[in-house]
């Protein structure tokens, strides 16, 4: 917390957390964001098994028990995993992708939406690795400090790949009819998608 707003509020600040001049000079919206995703994880990974022992859990061997039953787990969604990953493969093999961005890059170009960014989009509800690669792609072609790049990397953060998790879930415990889990999982993609383009404009663009 003390470095959360040492960071944020430099000029209460002084000494060992005082800032340097070019970081006091950013907007406080954009360094609060920054401090705040530097420092989440963290908090997170301390603050959990603190929580947990103080009510009396016994961390380490909660964890071992919920270890256990991972590979039985694994084992029932196996057949699943194969049908979606066969699914995706061979979507991307057919062009699907690509298809899909030539009908949608001329519409979202208009609203500000780079077009870039549309393969990722499309592909990230489909397969983790599969977007992890075009974002690989995307590294090498733009550079990590571009502003299409940084898009890119919180959308990967801001969504989720609905159906492989659908798929892997609900196949666990063999439920056939996901009903409105699809429809809800996409809208928060969306949702994501959007918030990542937007939120990105507003913390890196006013620094460049």
């Amino acid at each position: 917390m003390l470095l959360l707003l040492a960071s944020v509020f430099p000029s209460f600040f002084h000494g060992a957390f005082a800032l340097k001049a070019e970081i006091r000079s950013v907007p406080l919206f954009i360094r609060f964001v920054k401090t705040l995703s530097l420092l989440a994880i963290p908090f997170f990974f301390f603050m959990i098994p603190l929580l947990a022992s103080l009510q009396g859990i016994k961390v380490y061997e909660e964890f071992v028990e919920g270890a256990k039953e991972a590979f039985p787990v694994a084992v029932r969604v196996i057949p699943f995993l194969v049908a979606i990953l066969a699914a995706i493969g061979m979507f991307r093999a057919a062009g699907g992708i690509e298809i899909l961005y030539s009908l949608l890059a001329p519409v979202l170009n208009p609203l500000g939406f780079p077009p870039e960014l549309v393969p990722l989009a499309l592909l990230r509800p489909l397969s983790g690795s599969g977007s992890l690669g075009l974002f690989q792609d995307m590294i090498t072609t733009y550079g990590p400090n571009a502003l299409v790049t940084m898009m890119g990397a919180t959308l990967i953060g801001s969504t989720e790949t609905t159906f492989y998790v659908i798929t892997v879930y609900f196949g666990s415990v063999g439920v056939r009819h996901s009903r409105h889990a699809v429809p809800a999982g996409l809208l928060a993609d969306l949702i994501g998608i959007i918030a990542s383009v937007i939120i990105c404009r507003m913390v890196f663009l006013p620094v460049r």
